[in-house]
């Protein structure tokens, strides 16, 4: 568990209650924050991500608060969940998002990486991984009930894109192709129609998308506004552009942001990751390169996107200021 304060990253350890699961160490996979703003209580869906014994999970696991104790101790519980019916495969780097329609509310999986099938692995492609399918997998909290969905707008596999969702809409932003190693200006608008007995899905091509992978977004607010941030357009070249996105009754709209002044350590390395710190915050960590003393380090930037002055919700701006500790 992470706060800051005073400009500094506090660590504290936390524990999880006794009658939870064990939740393996993950690599890329899809986590899905239950938002407070949507009316649900604010906890984790985290599904696939790959081990560090390159092991691929098709697990799906609610982690949720348990308990913090009068000395800020945080207490979580972890739950594993099992799913039924048509049930998506293990995989990593796809996304999981939460729609609400007609009253109800479901999660849709779309994307990502895997294996390739046992059957077509050989000894020198045995640890080769191919894009899963472009189908778009969906399933309530409650039952576990999964169905799969194929649509002719969705005719490639991505991973490591931005999924947003509004209501019973979806955005699928970016993304990479392994079977073209490219990064397409994709945008995709996936409606979800929760109906008595079998969803009906649709979806739409439109054609302002990002090239785009690997990136972070945060929230700003009970309004649908975020900020993309990072990622990469290309292997070799990061994407140091920021992005608005505000999703409306009307569809999508981005808006090109100031980005900070990047520090010289942000701007030479090769890679950079993170997540969401909050409203309007974003955690980076840049790996130190060129230094054999420190090979194991990271530097940690927080990078902060404040509201400036006192103006109403549609003229006010976005300002950005970054520190590192």
């Amino acid at each position: 568990w992470r706060r800051f304060k005073h400009g500094e990253m506090k660590l504290r350890a936390i524990s999880f209650s006794s009658d939870s699961c064990y939740l393996p160490p993950l690599r890329c996979p899809a986590v899905c924050r239950l938002d407070p703003y949507d009316g649900l209580p604010e906890s984790y869906l985290i599904h696939g991500g790959r081990t560090p014994n390159n092991e691929i999970s098709s697990s799906l696991y609610l982690l949720t608060m348990d308990s913090r104790g009068c000395n800020r101790k945080l207490t979580l519980l972890c739950k594993e969940k099992e799913l039924v019916a048509e049930v998506p495969g293990a995989r990593y780097g796809h996304t999981m998002t939460m729609v609400q329609s007609r009253g109800k509310t479901a999660c849709v999986l779309f994307g990502g990486r895997s294996y390739m099938p046992s059957g077509e692995r050989t000894t020198e492609s045995w640890n080769s991984v191919v894009d899963c399918p472009p189908q778009v997998f969906l399933f309530d909290l409650e039952f576990g009930c999964c169905s799969a969905h194929t649509l002719p707008e969705l005719s490639d596999g991505q991973s490591f894109h931005l999924a947003l969702a509004r209501e019973d809409c979806v955005y699928f932003i970016g993304g990479h192709s392994l079977a073209s190693d490219s990064r397409p200006p994709r945008l995709f608008r996936l409606h979800v129609e929760l109906l008595q007995g079998s969803p009906l899905l649709s979806c739409e091509t439109l054609d302002n998308g990002l090239s785009i992978s690997s990136a972070i977004f945060t929230r700003t607010g009970p309004t649908h506004r975020y900020i993309i941030l990072g990622g990469y357009q290309s292997d070799s070249q990061k994407r140091m552009a920021c992005t608005a996105v505000i999703l409306d009754e009307k569809g999508v709209h981005f808006e090109p942001l100031e980005a900070p002044k990047w520090t010289p350590d942000i701007i030479h390395s090769r890679t950079w990751f993170g997540g969401s710190s909050g409203e309007g915050s974003i955690l980076l960590a840049v790996p130190t390169e060129g230094r054999p003393s420190q090979q194991d380090m990271h530097y940690f930037y927080q990078v902060n996107f404040q509201t400036e002055g006192e103006t109403n919700e549609e003229e006010r701006t976005l300002g950005c200021s970054q520190e590192s500790t």
